[in-house]
């Protein structure tokens, strides 16, 4: 059985939702459709020609990307032009693309965490908070025989925790009724006969970003043909979301010797060091892609290093006048996200017993050498 297009990303969107991106962002669908069957889906950090011509190689029917195919309007699709080609392409063997951007960087477990992890990076927190992900609570009544299944259920889909502890809920029995009219078809009792039945509500507190895949995961697993359930707006802040992360190495290293665990991390030709190379770091900043307006947030938060992206020369000489250590290791360490993206949406998919395939694109897009 092969996924919809649909499904897939609604797997991306529920470990990144589209509301947690940063406002203006050009994500979601920019080209072709989700309302097909997908045989295979690549995963990209940019789409190029060459990008395109891989996937075409591959048969793959979606295309992930990180960054937007469709940034700025389009004046024209001149088919003569390098832009025109690459659409004219996709368009021409059906290849969808969707994009990811701003909200798999804020989002937990997504990019910015992925970079934290390569480098090792521990005790790790937001950077810079963009927004809080609020908290919501969730009533939903259950007969007695099933009050497990959901409860399994909605915990599995991202309800139930409170700071480190999961599966919090709180659960009182009670009878339920109700009157199963005709074109019914009630999981307890008949038509036309009003029931009585033994039930548990069930309340948890949810994050308000995980809201539908609970409510769809409590749906799943609950028996009843119509489900009684109550969402509340709750005033208690959730986690902080955010770009960057900020954490410590497990001991200090010289400058020099973390430049050279990033450059072994991420495959690099080479980078760029901004500060004592001898110098010994402890707690570092991480930001994918450009980073020069989080520097004086990184020395703020008391990073001895940021690693990022694209540094301005102006920048690094701010950084140094800050006291904090720089390492430009380029805006293509995002390419992290293609096996990592490639792999949570492969085992998703083959949790629901999908058989379409996931990979992740080979084609290097970094534009730079270092001779």
């Amino acid at each position: 059985m092969l996924a919809h297009g649909q499904t897939v990303i609604q797997y991306v969107e529920q470990l990144a939702p589209k509301s947690i991106a940063m406002e203006g962002d050009k994500i979601g669908l920019h080209v072709g459709t989700l309302q097909k069957p997908v045989k295979k889906v690549m995963i990209v950090l940019d789409v190029l020609e060459e990008v395109v011509d891989e996937a075409i190689a591959e048969g793959v029917d979606l295309l992930i990307a990180h960054h937007a195919v469709i940034f700025r309007p389009l004046k024209h699709l001149r088919t003569d032009l390098a832009a025109g080609k690459l659409y004219e392409k996709l368009i021409k063997h059906d290849i969808a693309v969707y994009t990811a951007h701003t909200n798999l960087d804020v989002a937990e477990g997504g990019m910015n965490d992925w970079l934290a992890e390569a480098i090792g990076l521990t005790d790790v927190q937001v950077l810079e908070t963009t927004q809080t992900d609020n908290l919501k609570k969730l009533v939903v009544f259950v007969p007695a025989t099933h009050r497990e299944a959901v409860l399994q259920a909605v915990t599995a889909a991202g309800a139930g925790w409170i700071g480190n502890y999961s599966h919090c809920s709180f659960q009182a029995e009670g009878t339920g009724t109700f009157l199963p009219r005709e074109g019914t078809k009630p999981f307890v009792g008949e038509q036309g006969k009003l029931e009585a039945v033994e039930e548990v509500r069930l309340e948890t507190v949810m994050p308000a970003s995980r809201q539908s895949a609970v409510i769809k995961a409590m749906k799943a697993a609950h028996p009843y043909e119509e489900v009684a359930y109550d969402v509340y707006p709750l005033d208690l802040p959730g986690k902080a979301l955010g770009i960057g992360r900020i954490g410590r190495l497990p001991s200090p290293i010289t400058l020099r010797e973390l430049a050279a665990q990033v450059k072994a991390s991420f495959s690099l030709e080479g980078l760029r060091v901004v500060g004592k190379l001898d110098a010994l770091v402890k707690k570092v900043a991480v930001v994918g892609g450009d980073g020069n307006r989080f520097v004086s947030t990184a020395a703020f938060r008391g990073a001895d290093v940021l690693v990022t992206g694209d540094i301005y020369y102006h920048t690094a000489h701010d950084a140094m006048a800050d006291g904090i250590h720089l390492i430009d290791a380029g805006h293509n360490i995002e390419k992290i996200m293609k096996d990592k993206l490639a792999g949570y949406i492969k085992d998703r998919l083959e949790q629901e017993g999908y058989q379409t395939d996931v990979i992740a694109s080979q084609v290097h897009t970094d534009p730079f050498h270092f001779l």
